[in-house]
């Protein structure tokens, strides 16, 4: 055999089994689970470094919480996966923890110590509609099926960046995923330009949306860890389970999706045209 059909040979080789294994990889089932679950969360300037800090304790004691632990081993699995996203503009999204199995507190205490292993970063401008795609995404390279695809969204403004979020809102419903929301209505951060008043409404009527979408607004930052926990009871534990009845006893019922919007969703571009100063 000649020297090149000898490499020829080799590489023919090299080929069919890379080929092989990805063939074995593809067909291979997906890791079922409860619920997939991206927590989405808004680090824009609006945000201040102490505020960034809250919320990451917030998710932390959250998910640690044996509330959020009992939730999850009542499932028909008994185990979720989750991945922590941080977002701010339209090309702004980082993946600071990636598709995570939790089923136990040592699962969940990996996640947080993967979580605090980075501090937060923060970048300019508010696309809720970014990384509600960007969290769409995220399902198709999980390698999990969950029972239920779930997209955790909070921040502290309306969407100013980017496609029209009751749009995107709507396209990324159509593929099957619930969209929740936590709208933070803090007064906190570097600016107060864009506000909202009824940032509480703006997410019911723009962002959420899917089966049994629903939002818990955020009026104090002491509310904070508090809600993050109720809000992830809420999401993985079954509506006939012990954790969702002693939760709806304990709380004033939470604000689900209707289909009577009110709040303008261009809010947030109109606030950003209309503004009087210099920024591009």
């Amino acid at each position: 055999m000649s020297a090149y059909a000898s490499a020829r040979h080799i590489f023919s080789g090299s080929a069919a089994l890379a080929l092989a294994l990805w063939l074995t990889q593809a067909a291979s089932p997906a890791e079922p689970v409860d619920v997939e679950l991206v927590l989405a969360v808004d680090v824009s300037l609006s945000m201040s470094p102490a505020e960034l800090e809250i919320q990451r304790h917030g998710y932390a004691a959250a998910l640690t919480h044996d509330n959020v632990l009992k939730a999850i081993a009542e499932g028909a699995y008994g185990k979720i996966a989750v991945t922590y996203v941080e977002w701010a503009g339209t090309t702004w999204q980082r993946v600071v923890v990636p598709w995570t199995v939790i089923a136990n507190r040592a699962d969940a205490e990996g996640f947080v110590a993967k979580l605090d292993a980075n501090p937060p970063d923060s970048a300019r401008r508010t696309s809720i509609s970014g990384a509600l795609s960007f969290g769409s995404d995220l399902f198709a390279e999980s390698g999990f099926q969950g029972t239920k695809r779930v997209i955790d969204v909070s921040g502290d403004g309306p969407n100013n960046q980017g496609a029209p979020v009751d749009l995107t809102r709507d396209e990324v419903v159509k593929q099957g995923i619930t969209i929740n929301g936590l709208p933070l209505m803090t007064r906190g951060g570097f600016s107060g330009a864009f506000d909202v008043d009824n940032l509480d409404r703006y997410y019911s009527d723009c962002v959420i949306g899917g089966p049994g979408a629903f939002m818990i607004p955020v009026n104090d930052w002491t509310q904070f860890p508090e809600a993050i926990r109720r809000k992830l009871v809420l999401e993985l534990a079954s509506p006939a389970s012990p954790q969702w009845a002693a939760d709806e006893a304990a709380h004033v019922p939470v604000v689900r999706a209707d289909d009577r919007p009110a709040a303008d969703c261009q809010v947030g571009e109109k606030m950003w045209r209309n503004r009087g100063w210099g920024m591009p």
